[in-house]
């Protein structure tokens, strides 16, 4: 069996692992569990075709990597955020959202995050650690799995069920993390996603501040994913204040890696640009912007800032935002302007920071009360 680890978890092994782990009992044994957890996405409770006696030592052997501590709805239900407390404590967020044809998982590769973006409120919490493959892999298997409970709680909505394996699922790696800070990890759910769970490459993307090496490496990949830069001004002199990482990897390097990507990958490149009132909302920047992405034949996300507790500047107006995107199609770029959902509950692009006030020990689950005084 591959080295795992100290204490591995359901999700951080491979089909090849679990073959190992099953030896001596039926073949078909692998392919019940297997498609039970990644194709059917049930509980390993609930896998019902398998002794309940194998479940029972399998879940010994491997307990789950997370405990979910709160779930807050927003947007009527069709976004929620889960707040997720890994086994030695810290903990990291991850937001579902609802569509009418599809759902979308932002998932999280770090708790907390070292890049340190300004406006940034997981940046602005600090980094704790990397997470492993079955942490990032059970985000996806136990967002599914609850709202697949909660579907079947409201009639209503069950034939819509997240679960189902028919239903579009889009994955985003634009959660707690840069992606490519924690590329072995990453790069093992990724084809965990694609090879057994059916998600397409065209259905995942990661996000990047802007890790050259780590676009490199995506770009010698087997997987055509999609990617996304957090770009967020488009000159070195502004973008080191807003993306420190730009300090090592320029706008020059980062150009050449992306030109690289898209030439190997035949995927359309998207750049992430936060609207910040009086801060890369200018003529000037959509100039600059424009002069970056027109030779990468990128599209542009324009972004509304949200709000953040350690950052003093303000949105951009609804009306600017718009005159800025029209600037970038007045040079050749085409630009969407992002309908922010889950800013409510602190779900929406850059608010994710894992509430400090939630503590829990290790090994334990939240109290009742301490449950109660986290979701007020």
């Amino acid at each position: 069996m591959a080295d795992l680890g100290a204490d591995p978890s359901l999700g951080d092994l491979s089909r090849a692992d679990f073959g190992e782990l099953l030896e001596g009992e039926p073949a078909y044994r692998l392919d019940q569990v297997w498609e039970g957890l990644y194709v059917q996405r049930r509980p390993l409770a609930e896998i019902t075709n398998v002794p309940k006696s194998l479940r029972r030592a399998i879940g010994e052997l491997l307990p789950p990597a997370l405990t979910l501590v709160r779930t807050q709805s927003a947007d009527r239900g069709t976004t929620t955020k889960h707040l997720w407390s890994l086994r030695d404590g810290h903990l990291v967020e991850s937001v579902l959202m609802r569509y009418r044809d599809r759902t979308t998982l932002c998932i999280s590769s770090q708790a907390g995050c070292a890049m340190g973006c300004s406006f940034c409120a997981t940046g602005q919490v600090g980094f704790d650690r990397n997470l492993r493959v079955g942490e990032i892999v059970e985000q996806v298997l136990g967002t599914l799995q609850e709202a697949s409970s909660t579907d079947r709680a409201a009639p209503g909505r069950a034939v819509n069920s997240d679960a189902a394996p028919g239903r579009a699922v889009n994955i985003v790696f634009m959660g707690m993390g840069e992606p490519l800070a924690n590329y072995d990890a990453v790069w093992a759910a990724v084809e965990r996603f694609h090879d057994d769970m059916g998600i397409g490459a065209r259905h995942i993307t990661v996000s990047t501040v802007g890790v050259v090496p780590g676009i490199a490496r995506l770009a010698a990949a087997g997987l055509p994913v999609n990617l996304a830069v957090s770009l967020h001004a488009a000159n070195d002199r502004l973008r080191n204040r807003v993306a420190p990482i730009n300090r090592t990897y320029p706008l020059r390097d980062l150009a050449r890696a992306l030109a690289d990507y898209r030439r190997a990958k035949r995927r359309r490149i998207s750049l992430e640009w936060a609207m910040i009132g009086g801060v890369n909302d200018s003529d000037r920047d959509a100039a600059e912007l424009a002069a970056f992405a027109r030779p990468l034949a990128a599209h542009v996300n324009l972004i509304p800032l949200n709000p953040t507790p350690g950052y003093v500047h303000q949105p951009t107006p609804r009306e600017r935002i718009e005159h800025f995107a029209a600037e970038l199609a007045s040079h050749g770029v085409n630009a969407t302007v992002r309908v922010n959902r889950g800013t409510s509950i602190d779900a929406a692009c850059g608010q994710l920071r894992a509430d400090k006030l939630v503590s829990i020990r290790k090994g334990s689950r939240p109290a009742r009360g301490a449950r109660a005084r986290a979701e007020r």
